[in-house]
């Protein structure tokens, strides 16, 4: 055999070697392809069957976002599909809602807030009133189910004998999975601003925690590579919320740093472990953690906690406009007031404005630093049911009896003729109302 003869068949050998891989290596990607389109065509994973603090999923995409409809007017029907205990003590429970018509849920701005319109039966009368309250959004926008986690409000402590918490004490023993709640679409003005670069610092205070667990899972769900830092204050490990969703979002993800401080730890509560810090969140626990530059601070708690760290935090050189924050329960922190020009006590004589309060029977004069009626009212020990304090959730409507009045921003709830919102108003006259 010749040299040419040998070498035309080494190449031929050569070639037939090559083609059967080739064949080889598409059918395995052919396989693959299917394997992938079958699974794709799967039906998901249903809301019962995910874990209570799974690991957080990704936001909703563009092309889902798109076809997702707009909010809905209005009350809407919802389903309680699971309720999950979130903390050692079980005074703090989510709530899945699934909506009745099995439409795509609309999505929303992590921090906003769901209102509910509740029948509750009175203890002692016995009859029936309708109830509205807010209860901040506790994870990431999802297109089939929302989520409230609910903290149980017992008596105050220095006074056993009032009744506790109206609403919350409801959904803990009368809300149960298959109930149906009318809920209003997410609102509210407290909420992450997505298009900011920088590092964002959550800090949340009890119950304050739920709407900071909604900021932290939508950024870490998108991939976003900003530095989040979380500051969690609570008295124990008793009280808790959401520990090991928190934690598994630590170790998974270098950007996002989990910095929880027991003010009363327990016997079995170990430092180190259980929570990094003992105290409260303060500024002066802020200054050993977080470096000397620029952050965004997003803040919810008690009243207590918002009064001595959002003006210590300005004070401290933070810009006013990086510091958003939102009070829990039935009081809000009132804005800062801004120093206004001296005007002389003629004009203060001829610009004073009177509100009439007519069911406590009290008259008392504007005070122009006042952010709104509903904070005039609670200056002066005049009671008013009030739930957002935004403007979402009507429960300060009142009847407007004589006067007008300018809001600060439109109402997001139905606001009945010859009613006000005082949460967002303020008197463009004389007033008198029907509180």
């Amino acid at each position: 055999m010749s040299t040419g003869s040998l070498t035309l068949i080494v190449f031929a050998a050569i070639a037939a070697q090559v083609i059967v891989f080739v064949l080889i290596g598409f059918r395995r990607r052919k396989r693959q392809y299917r394997d992938l389109e079958a699974r794709m065509n799967e039906p998901q994973e249903s809301v019962e069957q995910q874990p209570a603090t799974s690991n957080i999923a990704p936001i909703v995409s563009p092309e889902v976002a798109e076809k997702t409809p707009l909010a809905w007017q209005g009350f809407k029907d919802f389903t309680v599909q699971r309720r999950v205990m979130e903390d050692a003590a079980e005074s703090i429970c989510s709530f899945y809602l699934t909506p009745v018509d099995g439409q795509p849920l609309p999505s929303f701005k992590p921090g906003q807030f769901l209102t509910f319109k509740l029948q509750i039966s009175d203890s002692v009368s016995g009859e029936t009133k309708s109830v509205v309250r807010c209860y901040s959004l506790s994870d990431s926008p999802q297109p089939d189910y929302y989520r409230v986690s609910i903290k149980r409000v017992p008596p105050p402590a220095k006074q056993p004998d009032l009744p506790p918490g109206c609403s919350s004490n409801y959904f803990h023993d009368h809300v149960q999975e298959g109930m149906k709640l009318s809920v209003k679409a997410p609102s509210g003005h407290f909420y992450l601003m997505e298009a900011e670069p920088l590092p964002i610092v959550l800090v949340g205070g009890g119950i304050g925690i739920t709407p900071m667990v909604s900021i932290a899972n939508t950024l870490l769900g998108s991939g976003s590579s900003r530095e989040i830092w979380l500051f969690y204050g609570v008295r124990s490990s008793a009280d808790h919320a959401m520990k090991e969703h928190l934690e598994k979002l630590q170790q998974a993800h270098a950007n996002f740093h989990l910095h929880v401080c027991y003010s009363r730890p327990g016997e079995n509560d170990e430092e180190g472990v259980d929570y990094q810090h003992q105290g409260h969140v303060d500024l002066n626990r802020l200054r050993l953690t977080l470096q000397l530059k620029r952050h965004q601070f997003y803040i919810c708690g008690p009243r207590a906690m918002m009064e001595s760290l959002v003006p210590a935090l300005e004070t401290w050189g933070v810009a006013t406009d990086d510091i958003y924050y939102e009070s829990f329960g039935p009081a809000t922190l009132p804005k800062h007031k801004k120093a206004k020009p001296r005007v002389s006590k003629t004009t203060e004589a001829q610009q004073a404005i009177t509100v009439t309060f007519s069911k406590s029977g009290k008259t008392v004069t504007w005070d122009p630093d006042a952010e709104s009626l509903l904070e005039l009212a609670e200056d002066n020990g005049i009671e008013v049911d009030s739930g957002c304090r935004a403007g979402s959730c009507g429960s300060c409507q009142t009847a407007l009896e004589s006067g007008e009045v300018d809001y600060n921003q439109d109402p997001d709830a139905d606001v009945e003729a010859g009613h006000c919102l005082l949460c967002i108003s303020k008197p463009k006259s004389d007033l008198t109302l029907t509180a």
